[in-house]
């Protein structure tokens, strides 16, 4: 009898397995690509990325989310920071690349100390702790702002605008996101604030400061018929999702008819029914008219003879901000239609933006909808335009809703890591390590702001360190001299929310995978051939 123990195989034939340090180490090398990726981008200073995709699209931008999205990640590590800036993006709007730089740094310095023997678990208390300690340290940090603070808003907008491809225009877009923000708020037990509210229209063709916004939306349509006036005063408004078509069968249907005068009876028929349609349009005193659905050509000419403006097949989204931008009711069933049902607009008018007719519906009496136009002199140039008002917006609404607002210019980062570090000391063991690891994480950012203003890092920091020992809490760094300001006196300020998430989007994803010791990988088959393909889980993978 053979003692001699046989492998055992439970894994299916082609797997793939990476366990212990060579896993860690695996993970934190592809997490950190990404972020080394994003890290050139950051401040005002950053550079942008040119990404071209297989269809020869190009798109330009130093925005982080959109630079991770675009570059279609595959190994599952890198994968984890994209999550990060997707999580930022979806809750404030901006920040994304300070998240994604952040979760690589606290995973670089985590790789340093598991070469030192201590435990991921040890590490990733710390890392707990450290940033249950940093929400707790940031709102004391912080600044109050309320709605009515219009020059604050302004400048956390300016800044989230900085280094965005929109400086010469800057100031303007802050007022006009600052404007739109303030238009659309709802004082409901506390302020609301749906971003979704306000609609962004670009269009190329013009400069980035001939950008404007509207009290009120712009759709991208034209009127149905030229027969219909171009513009309407104190225009009374019907949204219809219904169409006003002649109503068809749900089945496929056969009308046989014997004699002449039965078909003329029937397109009769069909033309009293639409005339009726537009009947019930006129009755409820509607001079303009905007359908979900289609408008028959007849219905048409009776809509133009009567002096109705109308639009057809608009989106339900558009359709839903019509409704709260001019208090019109949608209705379902024409018949349904009364003067109550109608909304209220004091010019809706057809107009031409780029070579192309467009529909402006403003002077509401309540415009809890507001568009913006954006205009750039390319295609390129006013998709950027789009991702900086973006990001205006959502720091601007964080900041409102929240109430608080602390220091850029890396000022923030510096104070909250001091504290941290007298923090370890109040610690014991090697958990302290692991929290004198994770403040020193924190200056990646100021440190990445500095190396892309072209300034000596190392000089930076230890004078900002010099500044915040003696005090000065708001001192952040003056990219054009390389010394310090106050970032709060010169405001350069942000939404303390992007700070907060930040931190916690990061932390979790680093702790999450350093607590990973074993990456089990299955081949993909491919069914044509019967090949197999790696998976994007094979360790070692590039992105």
């Amino acid at each position: 009898m053979n003692n001699q123990m046989q492998p055992i195989f439970i894994l299916p034939e082609g797997t793939t397995r990476n366990t212990g340090k060579s896993a860690q180490r695996a993970n934190i090398a592809a997490a950190r690509a990404a972020a080394e990726t994003v890290r050139t981008t950051l401040g005002p200073k950053g550079m942008d990325k040119m990404l071209v995709d297989s269809m020869g699209d190009v798109v330009i931008t130093n925005d982080g989310v959109t630079i991770l999205d675009e570059m279609e990640i595959e190994h599952p590590a890198a994968k984890m920071m994209l999550e990060i800036a997707k999580v930022q993006e979806n809750e404030i709007g901006d920040g994304t690349t300070t998240a994604v730089i952040l979760g690589g740094e606290l995973l670089k310095n985590a790789e340093e100390l598991l070469e030192k023997n201590i435990h991921p678990a040890v590490i990733a208390n710390g890392y707990k702790l450290a940033a249950e300690k940093a929400q707790e340290i940031l709102p004391k940090l912080s600044k109050s702002v309320t709605i009515e603070d219009k020059s604050v808003l302004t400048n956390i907008a300016i800044t989230a605008m900085t280094g965005k491809n929109v400086e010469m225009a800057r100031e303007k877009l802050a007022q006009i996101a600052v404007d739109a923000i303030l238009r659309i708020a709802e004082q409901k037990d506390g302020i609301i604030i749906d971003t979704d509210n306000i609609k962004l229209v670009k269009k190329e063709g013009a400069g980035v400061t001939a950008s404007q916004s509207v009290q009120g939306i712009v759709l991208d349509k034209e009127r149905v018929h030229s027969g219909m006036p171009r513009s309407i005063k104190d225009a009374k408004i019907a949204l219809l999702e219904c169409a006003i078509e002649a109503r068809e069968t749900e089945t496929d249907a056969k009308i046989q008819l014997t004699d002449p005068r039965q078909l003329q009876a029937f397109l009769e028929h069909e033309e009293r029914a639409l005339k009726d349609m537009v009947g019930k349009v006129i009755a409820s005193g509607a001079n303009v008219v905007f359908c979900q659905k289609g408008i028959d050509d007849m219905a048409q000419h009776y809509l133009a003879k009567k002096g109705i403006y109308a639009l057809r097949r608009i989106k339900d989204s558009d359709i839903a901000a019509l409704a709260k931008a001019t208090d019109a009711k949608v209705v379902a069933n024409i018949n349904d239609l009364t003067s109550d049902d109608l909304g209220y607009a004091g010019l809706v008018e057809e107009r031409k933006l780029h070579k192309e007719d467009m529909t402006f519906v403003e002077n509401c009496k309540n415009p809890r909808a507001v568009s913006i136009i954006l205009r750039g002199g390319t295609k390129h140039v006013v998709t950027e335009v789009e991702r900086a008002m973006t990001d205006a917006i959502g720091d601007i609404s964080a900041a409102i809703t929240v109430g608080k607002y602390v220091a850029g210019g890396g000022a923030i980062e510096i104070e909250l890591a001091r504290r941290l570090r007298a923090y370890s000391e109040q610690l014991s063991g090697r958990v302290q390590l692991a929290v004198q690891a994770f403040a020193e994480s924190l200056e990646i950012i100021p440190i990445t702001l500095a190396e892309n203003a072209g300034l000596d890092p190392i000089n930076v920091i230890t004078n900002l360190k010099v500044k915040h020992d003696n005090g000065e809490i708001h001192a952040g760094i003056d990219i054009e001299t390389g010394g310090s300001r106050d970032m709060v006196e010169v405001g350069i300020i942000e939404p303390l929310k992007i700070k907060t998430q930040a931190i916690q989007s990061a932390t979790e994803a680093a702790i999450m995978l350093l607590r990973i010791d074993d990456i089990i990988a299955a081949h993909k088959i491919n069914k044509g051939t019967g090949s197999p393909q790696m998976s994007p889980g094979m360790p070692g993978m590039g992105m």
